[in-house]
């Protein structure tokens, strides 16, 4: 067996050749595809149409025949047979041979012609078809042969007819697919065309209107199309996305305004400090302008902590989790806070384990008790619960001024302070509790501000793990 030798580049540079004929947009490859798709289910209906005709019109043309040689053998056997046969209606030729081979009886268009074929039938009544020319036609014949015994010895009876009808039939149904079936395609290619040039028109206004708007124009939204199609769900994902990019570039530029703001202020108030230090050199005073300093250097950096934690959460940063036990991680973080002017009193549920980062849930319940110890006058209560929802329930309690039913949302906002004056001198930045609620999506919980008939009631709610 020769061995077939693959050349790979020139297999590549074929296949190179092929993607680049082929077409780039959708529209033209929608049309292609429907074309080609329409082009070989015309063309096998077009060949099982031909198949299917000139089977059925073959059967007619055998029926015939069939027919006349039955009426030829009843003739032959009843001994009344002519020396010539009338053709009747289908029938083109009749011939009867002996068992010698002599033609004792034939049509007037077979007279005096040897025997149309030595093919000898049993004796009976056994028929065989098949396809000969015995006269003068430009079509093929289908032959019938019928063995009948007759008082002078066996004959075989030979009738045919033409398959003109058939031939004449195939040649006018292949010039009408000839012509049709190329209209038919190009109907399709043109439909295809059409439509789908249609249907894409939306996808192009949105396109068009996508590529114009930029990070100033974040207002704009893409057309909608009437149609309650996928197109028209396209372009209503496309708006909320962009809702939702105007909505973050909004909270964006309202958070460095804020940072900046918050920044600026102990920036200041530390220069002021250092300032007046240098221009009075008293060593009496130092203490308390060092004092102060440092207090302002705090602030400055807990900012900046606070800062740098919301920009790694809004990156959405990946962070190692385990399971932990909520009431083991409560008892330690109360334990931890020294000089509280409030002690907490807790009120644990054991063994409820949770799947998260220890130090960002550890940062969680520190902004939620830090928030408490601001703003309580006297008693500040942790409880952690399961609900009934299959949840941890972490709840911090106080009994201080309380959160307006207006603000409960509000109070999670960054920077926001409803007593600002009272939070700057309690240290407050007003992350703490945007920290918190930050914490708890990313472990795919909650952190609401609920009602209490006194103080404030903050409460996270964890999938258990």
């Amino acid at each position: 067996m020769p061995r077939i030798r693959l050349n790979l580049p020139r297999v590549l540079r074929v296949l190179r050749t092929l993607r680049r004929l082929w077409p780039a947009s959708v529209r033209a490859r929608a049309t292609v595809g429907a074309t080609a798709v329409a082009a070989v289910a015309l063309g096998a209906g077009a060949f099982a149409l031909l198949a299917i005709l000139h089977a059925n019109l073959s059967r007619n043309a055998e029926r015939a025949a069939v027919q006349q040689a039955d009426t030829v053998a009843q003739l032959a056997a009843q001994g009344r047979l002519p020396d010539l046969v009338p053709l009747a209606h289908g029938a083109d030729f009749i011939q009867a041979v002996d068992a010698s081979g002599r033609v004792v009886a034939a049509s007037q268009n077979l007279a005096g012609k040897p025997p149309v074929t030595d093919l000898r039938p049993a004796d009976g009544t056994l028929r065989t078809t098949w396809s000969g020319e015995p006269v003068d036609d430009d079509h093929d014949q289908r032959l019938v042969a019928v063995t009948t015994p007759t008082p002078t010895g066996p004959l075989t009876i030979y009738t045919g007819t033409s398959l003109r009808a058939a031939d004449a039939a195939d040649e006018i149904t292949k010039a009408a697919l000839a012509v049709g079936l190329p209209l038919l395609l190009g109907t399709v290619a043109w439909v295809t065309w059409w439509v789908t040039g249609r249907a894409l028109r939306p996808v192009e206004a949105i396109r068009a209107e996508v590529a114009d708007i930029t990070e100033h124009r974040l207002h704009r939204r893409v057309p909608v199309p009437a149609a309650e199609d996928e197109i028209a769900r396209l372009a209503r994902t496309m708006n909320a996305t962009l809702d939702r990019l105007e909505e973050a570039g909004a909270r964006q530029r309202q958070f460095i305004a804020d940072a900046s703001h918050e920044l600026r202020s102990p920036i200041t108030v530390l220069r002021t400090q250092l300032e007046v230090a240098m221009a009075h050199p008293d060593p009496a005073l130092w203490p308390d302008l060092v004092k102060d300093a440092l207090e302002d250097t705090v602030r400055l950096q807990d900012l900046a902590s606070d800062l740098l934690l919301l920009a790694r959460m809004d990156a959405a940063d990946p962070v190692k989790t385990h399971p932990l036990d909520l009431a083991e991680l409560c008892r330690a973080t109360v334990a931890a806070r020294h000089g509280d002017r409030i002690t907490v009193r807790t009120e644990l549920q054991p063994d409820i384990t949770v799947t998260g980062n220890r130090s960002w849930l550890t940062r969680l319940l520190t902004n939620l008790l830090d928030n408490a110890q601001r703003h309580a006058e006297r008693e500040i209560r942790l409880t952690l619960r399961t609900g009934p929802d299959g949840t941890a329930v972490l709840e911090v309690r106080d009994d201080g001024p309380g959160i307006p039913d207006a603000d409960r949302d509000r109070v999670f906002e960054r920077f926001t302070r409803l007593d600002d004056a009272r939070s700057r001198d309690h240290g407050g930045t007003g992350l703490g509790l945007a920290i918190a609620r930050d914490i708890a999506a990313h472990h795919c919980g909650t952190l609401t501000a609920e009602p209490s008939p006194r103080g404030a009631l903050l409460v996270a709610r964890l999938p258990l793990g």
